[in-house]
């Protein structure tokens, strides 16, 4: 057993000494070779051989984009942005269109009734009092025109359908005797057709009219919901416009702080300047299909007082409506005679009361008139149309006083040479005004 451990020792210590020596050796063949071949800096490259051929260098890839693209999809996602947002938020809209409506109407209305509330404070009635009296004289005004509609169609019901009898005879013997060769065969082929498509739709009719009902709930809801807004919004305008400029970041609030008064005031004007023009050409056009014995006039003048807040679509719904009955009651004679007048009237209209009454309060042009009123009317139906163009007008509004706002700030911000002013470092421009009181009654 003792010659065991000598034996592994002697081993042992040969395989150290056979390992120093070759470690010894491989350190020597290395420092040779160092000596003989020097080892570049890691930073050097060596350059390519004669034979190779010269690859131009890759330029950066933001570089190689030309400016005109880059620009374009700078400007390309942002309007997807935009785009999608703007989708999302008529989604919205289109869920609580009822909601939206009934504000958008309170909105009108409040318009129309808060200047008639700072009248009765100024006189010395307290806020309470006079909001509560003008809303009151508002609404009795607004349910008496529509109880005077219904009354005097109800009362001329049975007058009128015997009238239309007696006009769509007369108009059966004036195409039989016109020079278009219309046939007798060929009305009574049209009053077949008619019958026809009436009984073929008896159930559509059915159906709509059970969804009749439901319009009517929809609508006594909404009305119910903008005399509230209309209520609220007169008595507690200011409050709810402060509190509504603290949802706006502060470095964007004193732009629209200053933005918010003249929306208001541009939206007050389209609505009592509307008011204004539609009442010229309710009286008017009235007057005309009275004098002319158009039955219903009266109506007829509600009706078209009402549509002209449509603008230039309600005007040619309101005339035609009065031309078809004057039409089917009166005779192709007083038609012609009815259409004059609507005609005479809405030009009056058209290029002297509306610039004179509006004036630049509200500047849009007819083509934002006409685009407004189409994408209202699709998106939303009559109520849609209703509120498109005064919407578009308050946009102009606010979109306009920004724009003069931040460039007025940024000229207050642009150093300047000493002892000069502000109106020095912009001639001509005035400085930006102050942000106004927000609207209230």
């Amino acid at each position: 057993m003792s010659r065991v451990p000598g034996w592994l020792g002697r081993l042992g210590a040969g395989l150290t000494e056979m390992s120093e020596r070759w470690n010894e050796r491989r350190a020597a063949a290395e420092r040779a070779r160092a000596e003989d071949e020097p080892v570049p800096p890691q930073d050097h490259v060596p350059p390519p051989p004669d034979y190779a051929p010269a690859v131009p260098a890759r330029p950066d890839p933001v570089q190689a984009v030309p400016w005109g693209l880059r620009v374009a999809a700078e400007a390309g996602w942002r309007l997807l942005v935009l785009a999608g947002t703007l989708w999302v938020l008529m989604r919205v809209i289109s869920a609580v269109r009822l909601v939206v409506l009934a504000f958008a109407a309170a909105l009108l209305i409040t318009a129309l009734l808060q200047p008639t509330v700072v009248r009765l404070r100024r006189h010395g009635v307290p806020h309470g009092p006079a909001t509560a009296l003008t809303a009151v004289l508002g609404f009795v005004i607004m349910g008496l025109m529509g109880w005077f509609v219904t009354w005097q169609v109800m009362e001329n019901i049975d007058n009128l359908s015997g009238q239309v009898q007696d006009g769509i005879d007369e108009l059966r013997n004036w195409l039989l005797n016109s020079p278009f060769h219309v046939t007798e065969k060929q009305i009574n082929e049209i009053a077949t057709n008619l019958r026809e498509a009436v009984g073929a739709n008896t159930d559509q009719i059915t159906s709509a009219g059970l969804e009749g009902v439901t319009v009517v709930v929809e609508a006594l809801t909404g009305l119910l919901l903008a005399v509230f807004s209309t209520l609220f919004l007169l008595y507690d305008g200011k409050r709810i416009w402060q509190w509504t400029l603290r949802l706006v970041p502060a470095a964007a609030r004193p732009g629209v702080a200053g933005a918010g008064p003249r929306a208001w005031r541009t939206l007050t004007s389209y609505v009592r300047g509307t008011v204004i023009v539609a009442l010229i050409d309710a009286v008017f056009i009235g007057l005309g299909i009275y004098f002319l014995d158009v039955p219903m006039a009266v109506p007829l003048a509600v009706f078209i007082f009402l549509f002209s807040f449509i603008p230039l679509v309600g005007a040619v719904v309101s005339g035609a409506l009065a031309v078809v009955v004057a039409l089917v009651t009166q005779g192709v004679f007083t038609a012609v005679m009815t259409l004059a007048v609507v005609l005479a009237v809405q030009q009056i209209e058209g290029h002297i009361l509306q610039p004179f009454i509006l004036g630049r309060a509200v500047r849009v042009h007819p083509l934002a008139v006409v685009l407004s009123v189409s994408a209202g009317g699709l998106v939303a139906g009559i109520g849609g149309a209703v509120v498109a163009v005064p919407l578009v007008a308050v946009t102009n509004t606010v979109a306009t006083y920004l724009r003069a706002y931040s460039r007025e700030a940024a000229l207050r911000q642009a150093p300047r040479p000493r002892g000069a002013t502000a109106t020095d470092a912009a001639p001509g421009a005035e400085p930006p005004p102050a942000p106004p009181s927000p609207p209230s009654a």
